[in-house]
């Protein structure tokens, strides 16, 4: 009759063990009674009670089951998707969220025999699960760190530059009903007035604070694109919500539709920052954004713009004059408003009568009559500017012309001695014309009201630190637009690197313009009726210099990177 081997009774990892010499079979046998009875894993009683050291375990668990042995202190515990999967969660299956890949996230883990833990994590968070082994104490640890940081992750962000703002908050907060929500709550305000100082030191543009089923992220838009930057705890999202739109005068108990409000920030005696904000409610709570209203931007200068020196002086000779209409057109986003200011910041001089009317006004500037434009009350752009006209103006400025009724009573200012600035929603500089007859505007007075049209785009800049040669073959060059005078002559192209000067290899951004003055030679074409291809014909025997060459001579420039010009340019 066969003997029973004693060893072969054991589990898979006790049995490893004692194989292996670690353990003994009685020692074995008695951890997995004790292991029961305080109804905890095999690993984490093994290593408590000091029978096995933590690294001879995992070794032994990882050459049992198979699974990868990882070194937990091989990875920055700041880079871990905690906040992924719930505190609860977390302690109940002793495994914490190591890495996310696409729709895949490696959780580590000590006993890789819990699959019912990772099958409950999977569940809860909707991605793959697959296990990382690790060792035992140093799991407990990364643990224990992970869920401590959560929890102050709201009161270790004291700054002296915090205690030192002065930012507008609702005269009535503390008598506000929704008092529950903790809108006063100290960790929750210094955490966001961090988010707010971090987003202006870094250059932002808007801050997204976005709610979803089990996370809650921060998104900064810098040189245009987005950037996540944050993941505070998902439980707090409610608070961080009432806390700016309290601070943005909002009503915090109206959650079913959307909201506008401003905040702003004081950072010292000369600077100030406004922040338009909206909330809009979506399935898992509001969303947030802010955008940032910097006045500095629109005074640095018309050579900072990035027109090259035809351009420059086009646009300068264009503002100059006493009447007649400059229009600036170009997608959301593309710098259009800072074009404008930083025209009307040359023009304002104290004889000059400026007045603006915007929606809303987003760049505050002294010595500028700025209206706030609010089709509820009745005071659209059409009615604003009949207001102006009233009021002895050398300089208007609409923010855009929507409408029959705004664009007649602008083309009828210029031609009655006053200079208007605005914009339109066109693709390029020729569209723009033949958008106004479409319109109902008669050629005549189009061409007779019409001084210049710039289209424009922002394009992100190369950093200066990092960028590096592109190797582009010849033909794709020519492909791109570049002509053959510019490949013999040895052209480099640059590409982005990143580093830490910069955002993946960009830092702040430059215009690509489009400067089209209306000529004789092309009002007498808009009066006879000329479509947008046939002006673009004339503009371009005139010297045009499209946007898409424009983008190139910025290539060639080093300015900016070959892709970035196709992204922004490119049909």
């Amino acid at each position: 009759m066969a003997t029973i081997n004693p060893i072969a009774q054991l589990g898979g990892l006790a049995r490893r063990l004692v194989q292996d010499g670690l353990l003994a079979q009685d020692q074995a046998a008695k951890a997995i009674e004790e292991a029961n009875a305080a109804k905890r894993p095999l690993v984490s009683h093994l290593v408590t009670s000091g029978a096995v050291g933590a690294r001879e375990v995992a070794v032994a668990a990882s050459m049992e089951y198979g699974v990868p042995l990882f070194d937990l202190d091989a990875i920055d515990p700041a880079s871990m998707p905690a906040s992924l999967v719930d505190e609860k969660l977390v302690r109940k299956h002793h495994a914490l969220p190591l890495i996310k890949r696409g729709n895949r996230l490696f959780l580590a883990v000590s006993d890789p025999t819990n699959h019912q833990g990772l099958d409950e994590i999977k569940f809860h968070t909707g991605l793959t699960t697959d296990a990382v082994l690790v060792e035992e104490d140093k799991l407990a640890a990364a643990i224990e760190h992970s869920m401590q940081a959560q929890e102050t992750a709201m009161t270790d962000l004291l700054d002296e530059d915090l205690e030192n703002l002065d930012i507008g908050v609702a005269e009535d907060e503390a008598q506000d009903k929704d008092a529950n929500l903790d809108v006063d709550d100290a960790p929750v305000v210094r955490y966001v007035n961090k988010v707010l100082l971090d987003a202006i030191n870094s250059g932002t543009s808007d801050i997204h604070f976005e709610p979803y089923e089990k996370v809650f992220r921060i998104r900064f838009r810098q040189d245009g694109m987005l950037h996540e930057k944050a993941s505070p705890p998902i439980n707090i999202a409610s608070r961080l919500s009432a806390r700016l739109k309290v601070m943005a005068r909002m009503n915090i108990a109206e959650r079913r539709v959307p909201q506008d409000g401003r905040i702003k920030m004081v950072l010292s005696r000369n600077r100030s920052i406004d922040f338009r904000v909206n909330t809009c409610p979506t399935v898992y709570g509001e969303k947030i954004v802010l955008r940032i209203l910097d006045s500095s931007a629109a005074t640095l200068g018309v050579e900072s713009l990035g027109f090259d020196e035809r351009q420059r002086r086009d646009f300068v000779n264009a503002i100059s004059k006493p009447y007649g209409m400059v229009l600036v057109t170009g997608p959301t986003g593309s710098g259009k408003t800072v074009t404008l200011y930083t025209a009307l910041n040359m023009l304002n001089q104290p004889e000059v009568n400026i007045s603006t009317a915007e929606d809303p006004v987003e760049i505050q500037v002294t010595g500028i009559n700025q209206v706030n434009v609010n089709p509820k009350t009745g005071l659209t752009f059409a009615e604003a500017l009949r207001a102006f006209l009233r009021q002895d103006p050398d300089i208007v400025m609409v923010g855009e012309i929507r409408d029959l009724e705004t664009a007649e009573i602008s083309v009828k200012a210029a031609q009655t001695g006053h200079l208007v600035l605005s914009t339109l929603h066109t693709n390029d500089a020729p569209q723009t014309l033949t958008r106004l007859a479409n319109m109902g505007i008669p050629p005549f007075n189009i061409a007779s009201s019409v001084n210049l049209i710039l289209a424009q785009r922002l394009a992100r800049r190369l950093c200066e630190h990092c960028k590096t040669i592109d190797e582009v073959p010849r033909d794709a060059l020519l492909e791109e637009g570049f002509t053959e005078k510019d490949v013999a002559e040895g052209l480099s192209v640059y590409k982005p690197v990143g580093c830490e000067k910069c955002t993946k290899g960009y830092k702040g951004r430059v215009g690509i313009f489009e400067v089209m003055p209306v000529s004789d030679t092309m009002g007498k074409l808009i009066m006879e009726g000329g479509n947008a291809i046939q002006i673009r014909d004339l503009a371009r025997t005139e010297g045009l210099q499209e946007l898409r060459a424009s983008g190139l001579a910025k290539v060639k420039a080093g300015v900016t990177s070959l892709e970035e010009i196709n992204r922004v340019t490119k049909d």
